[in-house]
């Protein structure tokens, strides 16, 4: 809430001296944020990373749980947790996108969804980075074809997000070493 109020994102943060890799961070960041015991998730792999709008690099980390987990939010750091099934990231009810200009100039697409949770009666916006991980985990799971238009060759999911990803950072890359 100190940093992006508002704003729906997955649990994750920095990592701390004491974490041995992105999963130790992912695992420990849970654990405050939303009460998720790392022995409770079986990890399963770890996706193409992203740049958040502060050029920081975003390790996403992907693991199952018990659909029986209760989420018990840090209010100092989260107000609500809520479930969005998988599908709605590759045939969303409400959706839209845009073309978002990086400090690095690289030039991306938005997707923003919004989600109208019956069980807490309000609409949530997902957009953004978070956004971006869901469709891309949505549609390695799925298989499915989205019904809108993104950013890989669903042909060859894994190779595009590589590729899509190595140019984003070069373009960060680029940009930081014009700016020394």
């Amino acid at each position: 809430l100190r940093r992006s109020p508002g704003e729906v994102c997955f649990p994750g943060g920095k990592s701390e001296a004491t974490d041995k890799d992105d999963i130790d961070t992912a695992l420990r960041e849970a654990k405050e944020e939303v009460g998720l015991q790392p022995e409770r998730v079986e990890v399963i792999c770890r996706l193409m990373p992203g740049i958040d709008k502060m050029n920081n690099l975003v390790t996403p980390v992907v693991g199952f749980i018990e659909d029986t987990f209760q989420a018990t939010p840090n209010p100092d750091e989260v107000s609500e947790v809520f479930v969005v099934p998988l599908e709605y990231f590759v045939k969303p009810l409400k959706y839209k996108t845009f073309s978002y200009r990086m400090s690095s100039g690289y030039l991306t697409r938005i997707h923003c969804f919004i989600y109208d949770d019956q069980e807490h009666k309000r609409s949530f916006k997902i957009w953004g980075l978070t956004a971006h991980f869901a469709v891309f985990l949505a549609l390695v799971i799925s298989g499915e074809r989205p019904t809108f238009e993104v950013d890989y060759d669903l042909d060859n999911l894994i190779s595009s997000s590589e590729n899509n990803f190595i140019n984003l950072y070069a373009s960060v890359y680029e940009r930081k070493k014009s700016n020394l």
